[in-house]
């Protein structure tokens, strides 16, 4: 029997809260089955077994927060009475506990259980993700562990494809590159930059930190996994800044200051009630449809990307959504934001027009099943009654995950937006 300790699961993550258990006393689980959900300052992340074994207790509870790096949260018996190794976090950041496998009573007809392996690097330097057993085995059986595809969450290499490795799996990394080579195929990410002609000495390399490398992956799934196109539309805001400058004249003595992105967000929100079909989720098991409209904003930080929510925003006034984003962007570059007022979001808005950028198109955030991208007001030339007039426009952009919201529900959504940006005085009741 051993303990099952809080796993760390980003290099600085210090305690968590225990925000879930999937499993209950009595319950027999099996390596790649989750255990729990576990929140950080910067995700909620799932905690999978590596090995079989029997949950004898929990000593944590669900929603307990601040629970320290290390802590027992729960115990397992495998079959046999031998201790079970400790699961590894369903991540591809490094838990710090992974370096060395849970303590554990050894039975007494057994000798100590060695020490885990490190974690084995690839030829470009990135680590291989497995799990303690699964590198223990590897060295007893002298199997290379950079000759297996992972079969566990996010391609972690697991107990069952260490045991399941065919004859010839642990081929050398350098054979296997011999032979790539001989094929005329290269590993990409052999690549070096000096081999791409960049020398060493001629840059500065900026080790990647933990959001990072989130940003980097989330970001890749996203564009890899998730068939998208755009759709654009231009809208005039020249009421909106009369409607604005008014607004907050009202405000200016509650301290007060309603920007263009808190009128997009209304709009938003109140378009996706109009066009319910576009507040939508692709799920294996259907689509989500979604009671509220809670829009997610980019906010730019130190380091990365995070796009705190406005919960509810179909049923909040401009001078709420104002406060409220204000709060949530300061604490967002603070570091101080809580994981449900970054996660859970059913809709996106991304606004680089403050930069002068006059349009662009966004990554789709998963799982949603849009992202608006706004840039900035400029005078433009318009025709109104068969005049040439100026105007100020505001390109609008609306990425669109194909599975969700197809090209007409994108358009009936942007046909609800515009009129509300354009006459917002209907945003004001």
């Amino acid at each position: 029997m051993t303990d099952i300790l809080m796993p760390a699961l980003s290099p600085t993550m210090e305690e968590g809260v225990l925000a879930k258990w999937h499993v209950k006393v009595g319950d027999v689980v099996s390596a790649g089955d989750v255990i729990a959900e576990i929140e950080t300052d910067k995700a909620t992340m799932e905690v999978e077994a590596v090995d079989e074994g029997e949950v004898t207790d929990i000593l944590v509870a669900e929603g307990t927060e601040g629970v320290k790096v290390n802590t027992p949260i729960a115990r397992l018996k495998d079959e046999g009475g031998a201790a079970a190794p400790q699961p590894a976090a369903k991540t591809e950041e490094a838990p710090k506990a992974e370096a060395a496998p849970a303590k554990a009573e050894a039975p007494k007809t057994a000798a100590p259980v060695a020490p885990a392996p490190a974690a084995p690097k690839s030829d470009s330097g990135e680590r291989i993700f497995s799990s303690p057993l699964a590198r223990r085995i590897a060295a007893q059986n002298g199997v290379d562990l950079k000759s297996i595809k992972g079969t566990g969450p996010h391609g972690r290499i697991v107990r069952r494809d260490v045991e399941g490795a065919p004859k010839g799996a642990a081929q050398p990394a350098a054979s296997m590159a011999t032979a790539a080579a001989t094929s005329g195929i290269a590993p990409r990410q052999a690549q070096s930059l000096a081999q791409m002609g960049i020398p060493d000495g001629s840059y500065d390399l900026i080790p990647l930190d933990g959001m990072k490398k989130a940003v980097a992956r989330r970001m890749v799934d996203s564009i890899q996994n998730v068939p998208h196109f755009p759709l654009f539309i231009d809208v005039e805001i020249d009421q909106l800044m009369a409607v604005r400058t008014k607004v907050n004249k009202m405000l200016e003595p509650q301290g007060i200051k309603v920007s263009v992105n808190d009128f997009v967000i209304k709009a938003a929100a109140l378009a996706l009630k109009m066009v319910p079909e576009a507040n939508a989720s692709y799920t294996p098991e259907g689509i989500a449809m979604h009671h509220n409209a809670d829009v997610s904003m980019a906010v730019a930080i130190d380091g990365g990307l995070i796009t705190p929510i406005i919960k509810k925003a179909e049923t909040k006034g401009l001078a709420q959504i104002a406060t409220e984003s204000k709060d949530l962007a300061k604490r967002a570059r603070e570091r101080k934001l809580k994981p449900e007022e970054f996660q859970g979001g059913t809709f996106s808005v991304s606004n680089l027009g403050m930069f002068g950028i006059k349009q662009f198109t966004s990554i789709i955030n998963e799982p949603q099943g849009c992202i608006m991208s706004v840039g900035a007001g400029e005078l433009r030339p318009v025709v109104k009654d068969g005049q040439i007039v100026p105007a100020t426009v505001m390109t609008v952009t609306l990425t669109c995950d194909h599975r969700v919201v197809d090209g007409a529900t994108g358009a009936r959504f942007l046909q609800a937006f515009k009129p509300l940006i354009e006459d917002p005085v209907a945003m004001l009741a």
